[in-house]
């Protein structure tokens, strides 16, 4: 099969022809119908965080299941999925207690050690990255890798709600918890940011504003959402631009989709007393964020989001809902379709801010 991989980092993805494995048992064989360029590949690609290699990445993908192995109930062959990263074993505390997204009991959910790998080329073992390795021809992933959903749902627009739409509508939802009413800032309106901003109104929040540096994106985020939109690189001060907005006292959330230090320690700066800050973003190893520690005194928080808090089995069939009955737009997300072969002028785009969200078609 074709596959997008990475030997080095920082690099490009190399397309190659990567050889992969039959099911064995709780394994499922899925053809990847499409897959999203999602930024956390992005921050592996350019060195920003590491992971083993050679590795085929990707890991927003949805597709069609051909095989299963023993044991597998959840999925027969026909069955239409969306991968997800947060791959649980539902047997530890932190599956048991209503977090699996938390889970790190990755050996429940791998091959055991010296059994024949997943993927290979040449006799040279292939990782997957974050368990999955979606920008290739095929997947060969743990049942609880996937979740089922409608077959009125287009592939090509699932597949972002197998991590940017997840992480950005779960941090709103799950994580933060906005309620109607309240005040929301998203700062950066790509595909997480937009989600967010989607989620926020689907919400009932009473003004939704979006930060970010270039226009035609903050037009984007109207048209999913936004009540407001403020350029940062117009303004003088886009902390001091929320305020005003809010008659002087800031959000009730704020929310970083960037994974920048600088604006998360404006996101904090945003939030009113009693507000809450949450980084959803990847913030590069190694950076730190410094707010004034006084300010926690006025019962601020700042904290973190990781893939949205998700319940992805459950969670996902609910958003694929919210899309058929028109209330999440993801067509207007797509920014570009293109091959696997194009993948690297893709991410080149994303390094460029030149797209929203960016989707292969296999």
């Amino acid at each position: 099969m074709k596959a997008a991989v990475l030997h080095e980092s920082p690099g490009e993805l190399v397309i190659e022809d990567v050889s992969i494995d039959k099911p064995a048992a709780n394994e499922v064989l899925v053809q990847t119908t499409n897959a999203g360029l999602c930024h956390s590949d992005l921050h592996f690609m350019d060195g920003h965080y590491s992971t083993r290699m050679p590795a085929v990445m990707g890991h927003e993908s949805a597709g069609i299941v051909q095989a299963v192995g023993e044991d597998v109930e959840y999925v027969k062959p026909g069955d239409h999925v969306i991968a997800c990263l947060s791959v649980f074993c539902g047997n530890c505390q932190d599956c048991l207690s209503g977090a699996p997204y938390r889970c790190r009991n990755n050996r429940a959910v791998s091959r055991p050690k010296g059994a024949t790998p997943r993927l290979s080329k040449d006799g040279e073992t292939y990782q997957q990255f974050a368990r999955l390795g979606g920008f290739a021809e095929e997947m060969l992933v743990h049942q609880n890798a996937l979740v089922k959903v409608d077959r009125d749902m287009p592939l090509d627009k699932a597949a972002l709600i197998g991590c940017g739409v997840t992480t950005g509508m779960g941090a709103v939802f799950r994580t933060a918890a906005v309620r109607p009413g309240e005040t929301v800032v998203v700062i950066g309106a790509g595909g997480i940011g937009l989600s967010a901003i989607q989620a926020a109104r689907i919400a009932g929040a009473g003004m939704v504003i979006a930060v970010d540096v270039t226009d035609e994106k903050l037009e984007t985020a109207k048209t999913v959402g936004a009540t407001h939109g403020i350029n940062a690189i117009t303004v003088q001060d886009p902390v001091q631009a929320v305020k005003e907005l809010t008659g002087g006292l800031g959000v009730d959330y704020a929310f970083e989709a960037l994974g920048m230090k600088v604006t998360a320690e404006q996101a904090f700066h945003m939030i009113r007393p009693g507000g809450t800050a949450t980084v959803i973003g990847m913030v590069p190893v190694g950076e730190n964020i410094e707010i004034p520690g006084h300010e926690l005194l006025n019962d601020k928080k700042l904290q973190g989001s990781m893939m949205g808090s998700n319940q992805f089995r459950t969670d996902m069939p609910r958003m694929v809902d919210m899309y058929l009955d028109g209330r999440l737009l993801l067509d207007e997300m797509v920014s570009q379709t293109i091959s696997l072969d194009q993948i690297n002028e893709g991410y080149q785009d994303m390094r460029d801010r030149k797209v929203a969200r960016t989707v292969i078609n296999f």
